[in-house]
């Protein structure tokens, strides 16, 4: 449990099976969010999206989805998944899916905690890393990932490229 400066408590926890219509509903409202300027989608394409992530990560068995309370309410989700390599190396990695907070309590440091508990999961499966992607329009996102010591290691180059006529 965690308490900070606004004088919140902040517990996370494994999420249990009454926790899906959370996860489903926040993560769809904050999907646009993991979309750079330069991809134009909509708010209902952007969730079925999350929605068609959240089947993948269902199906793996290896998949933790962690949630985070505020005075006892949910105020977001992580979901880690512990049983997909890094791409390049194919070393084992813990992988943060998602992460959702919700907009009345961010900055108060649900995100960090969420991560904090995604940190000793994978020190507890003895994962050596942890890893995710943020879109490089979200800055508080990167600002939470750069306090926490998360550095860049790739980066995707995107060209927008024009339909010809």
């Amino acid at each position: 449990m965690l308490t900070n400066a606004r004088r919140v408590s902040i517990e996370v926890r494994r999420a249990a099976p009454d926790d899906d219509a959370f996860i489903t509903a926040l993560g769809s409202s904050c999907a646009t969010t993991s979309v750079s300027r330069i991809r134009h989608v909509n708010a209902d394409t952007a969730a079925l999206s999350f929605r068609r992530l959240l089947m993948f990560c269902r199906e793996r068995p290896g998949t933790i989805d962690l949630i985070a309370a505020v005075d006892g309410e949910r105020a977001g989700f992580l979901i880690l998944l512990t049983d997909v390599p890094d791409e390049v190396t194919h070393n084992d990695q813990a992988f943060v899916a998602f992460m959702a907070v919700a907009e009345p309590v961010r900055r108060t440091g649900v995100g960090r905690a969420l991560l904090r508990a995604a940190e000793h999961e994978a020190d507890r499966l003895k994962l050596p890393h942890l890893s995710l992607m943020v879109s490089a329009d979200n800055a508080a996102a990167r600002s939470l990932y750069a306090h926490a010591d998360f550095i860049e290691e790739r980066l995707l180059l995107t060209k927008a490229i024009e339909a010809s006529a």
